[in-house]
Parts: C-alpha cells; structure tokens; sequence
C-alpha cells in the first residue's frame, strides 16, 4: 500500500502536518476556552489550561494560579479543574471530601449543577460559535453575486470571448437571464441553452444593448478540488479547463459530469488547459455517497471537482445579519448532514468509508491550505462544528457524557456513585479509542 498516496500534494507531508496541527489547535484552543472562561464565571477554578498532551514544552501561571502550557503531542487539550482527577474531568472525591466548604465550591465536583452543565456545554457552543462567526465573516468579506448578473473579472480562458468587465447580462443564447433569488430559473436557463462551444450573449455595456459571442456560460472549468477526490490525486487545480475527454472535445460542465457518471469508474483521460498550457491527466471517478435535501444519500460517481462561469460574476456587499443568518443556517447544515450520514452508516445504507481518521483529517487540512488561506479559514469552521457535535454524543468522557450524568443528577437528586462513573468513564474511553481505530482504519484501508 502506497500510504504517502493518502496525502495531499501540499509542499511535503510536513507541512500537511503543520496545517493540520494549525486547524486542530484553533478548534480546541477555542472549545477548551469555552470550557474555561464560563467556568471561572461559574466560579470554578482551573489548575490547567493545556494545548496537547505529554510532556510540558512551555508553561505560565497567571495571576488567579491557573497554569497555562503547551505540551509536546499537539492532536488535542483539556483544562483540568479543582476537584478532577485526570484531564478526562473524573472527580477526585476523596481530594474534594477533605476539603472546606467553601473550597469545595470552587472545584468541579462541588459546585452546583447549573455551574457545572454551563462549563461542559460550553466547549460545544464555543465550537458552534466558531463556525458561525468564521462562516459569516468569510461570506460578509466576498459579497454576494451583483443580481442583475454582471462580468467582474475575466478568466484567462482557450476560447474566444468577446465579453467585457462591467457587462451586464441581460440574455443568453435568446433567453433572459433571471434573478439570482430565482436558483430554479438558473438552473431552467442551462436546460435551455443550446449545447455549443460558443453562444450568443445580450450584454447591457455603457448604456446600450450589445449582442457579443463567447464561450457556453458554464465551461468544465475547475474553479474547486474537493479533498480526497480523484482529481485531487491525479493534479488537477484551480482554473483548469477540461477541453476533452477521451479525445473527445469538450465545452460544458455537463458534458463532463456526463461522462463521469456514465462510465462506472472507468478511466477518463482529460485533455487540460491552464493559462496558455496545456498537459493530459488520467484518472478514475470514485464512488461517493452524496447528501440530499431530504438527508437522504445518492451514491454517484465523481471526480471531485466543482465548476462556475467562464467569468468572475462581479459582487455586491452583504449585510452583517445577512452573512449572520448564512452563517447559522451553514452550521446547522453540516450539523444535520453529520448527523444523517451516521445514521445512515450505522444502517448500512452508505459506507462506513464515509468516516474519516486523523490521516484522512490531515489530508484534508492539507488539501485546503494548498487552495488559499480562504478555503483553509472556511475547513477550520466546518471541522469546528464537526469537533463540537461529537462532543455532544453521550459516551462517557465526552462533553455529552458528563451532561447526560448531571441529566441523571437532576432527576435523581443525587449524583451517581463513583464507582459507577468509574466503570462508565473506562467504558467510555474504549468505545473512543475503539472509533479511532476503525477510522483509522478507513484512512489505510477504503479506496
């Protein structure tokens, strides 16, 4: 097994490493933040504030005692509060018993419920808000596409165009050009565009109408390499153009995504085309179960590529609450489309190869560092809400776990027994270490 194939081509498997390390620090610095801050608010005390695990490379005590430190293995944290026996937050009950009372406040165990489900949930929630906030602020800094449709910048391109920057699009090939608010229409306007290398256009250019010539709207152009893909694998990048296929020419996105679902995984060879050069490639679509409105998964096969205009549609600024409400509503779409794809593992009804393991991970933080700091900024939000609702699950040593203990507390008006967390908390950690282990072995394994 070729595993150095697992890894993206960014730089060197190093620096794969380093954007790696560099998404997961941001994500657990801030989940473990959450953690801590609403904890010194509840008025429990944190010994411990770690960036990794093992041996301290770096350590400061700040003023309320609380140690600050970097440890040597970077793939996680904790803060460890008065009162908790390990970094896993099990409480240390004979420490807390011979403690006053009002030490004993001040420790995790100790303190009233409400302080201690406000300090686990926190981790999540600050998850949740990272992505929120990243999401909104990434769309609020791009804009929205200028609705009526018009050219903001060209893209270097093998065919001829005759449009402008600044041209408004009033018609394609004879057929009006809808609102973008009208997704539907969009999608009605391709269905209806004659199939041809080039079209005629109907731009509004310095007050006038003018009918120009230029290349079919929605080219096989690359403007996205998606993670883990094919096209990824085989060298493909941003502002490739696809001109054939098979030897077979080639003018449309849809007449790529065509081939590639029609072949059953069979090699493609791609003629490419990338600001005056040009270079074959061969590769295999793979097998991919997609998500569906309805939460529901296709399996298709795919190359991994996303497509566009043969322009830059020019933008026009978003409101703060608009880029807000974009960012909530892409949050909850990743939270419900992880929650459907597991159900829909465990079923049986996708493939377990869906999960992926710390090299997948890092292939992946490599793969998006290597197409802008705005893609990288973008799978650090997405990680984000994942990281954030795993901690939800309720396994204990998980945020989740503990909650589902001060669940029981408030029903029961008792805490369980130690012993009893003691067998959970173990039982918990084999089933985590036992996830990590098939992911992992998804990593080495899936094709």
């Amino acid at each position: 097994m070729d595993i150095l194939g697992l890894l993206p081509q960014f730089g060197s498997v190093i620096w794969t490493l380093l954007a790696f390390v560099l998404a997961l620090s941001v994500i657990v610095a801030i989940h473990e933040y959450g953690h801590y801050i609403v904890g010194r608010w509840s008025g429990i005390h944190a010994e411990v504030f770690s960036l990794g695990f093992g041996p301290v490379l770096f350590s400061r005590a700040d003023k309320r005692g609380t140690v600050w430190q970097f440890a040597a293995l970077p793939f996680g944290g904790y803060v460890k509060f008065l009162g908790d026996a390990n970094a896993a937050s099990a409480p240390d009950g004979e420490a807390v018993r011979e403690m006053s009372a009002e030490e004993r406040r001040r420790t995790m165990p100790g303190a009233p419920l409400w302080a201690r489900t406000a300090t686990v949930a926190a981790g999540p929630i600050f998850n949740f808000a990272l992505s929120i906030i990243v999401f909104a602020a990434v769309i609020f800094a791009q804009g929205e596409e200028a609705d009526p449709l018009a050219v903001g910048a060209l893209r270097d391109m093998p065919a001829v165009q005759e449009l402008q920057v600044g041209d408004q699009l009033l018609a394609i090939d004879g057929i009006s050009v809808p609102s973008f608010e009208n997704g539907a229409g969009f999608n009605a306007l391709e269905q209806q565009i004659s199939k041809a290398a080039q079209v005629s256009y109907t731009v509004g250019r310095d007050g006038t109408e003018l009918d120009v010539m230029g290349p079919y709207p929605y080219p096989a152009l690359v403007t996205n390499v998606m993670p883990q893909s094919a096209a990824l694998k085989a060298g493909l990048k941003i502002g490739d153009f696809i001109t054939a296929i098979d030897g077979g020419p080639v003018f449309a996105f849809s007449q790529l995504k065509d081939a590639v679902e029609s072949g059953n995984g069979a090699p493609l060879l791609l003629d490419l085309w990338n600001s005056g050069e040009t270079r074959q490639v061969t590769l295999s679509p793979k097998r991919v179960d997609e998500p569906q409105p309805d939460n529901t998964f296709v399996t298709q096969w795919r190359i991994g590529v996303a497509g566009g205009f043969f322009f830059e549609p020019a933008t026009q600024a978003t409101s703060v609450t608009s880029a807000l409400s974009n960012g909530v509503m892409q949050t909850k779409r990743i939270i419900e489309g992880s929650l459907s794809g597991m159900y829909h593992m465990v079923t049986g009804a996708i493939s377990s190869c869906n999960l992926s393991g710390p090299i997948g991970i890092a292939q992946t933080s490599g793969a998006m560092a290597s197409q802008g700091a705005t893609n990288f900024i973008w799978f650090i939000a997405v990680l984000s809400t994942a990281v954030g609702l795993l901690n939800l699950f309720p396994v204990p040593v998980l945020d989740g776990g503990h909650l589902v203990f001060f669940a029981y507390e408030a029903v029961a008006r008792k805490k369980p027994s130690e012993r009893v967390l003691g067998v959970f908390m173990s039982a918990g950690l084999i089933m985590i270490l036992s996830l990590m282990v098939f992911a992992l072995g998804n990593d080495l394994f899936c094709p």
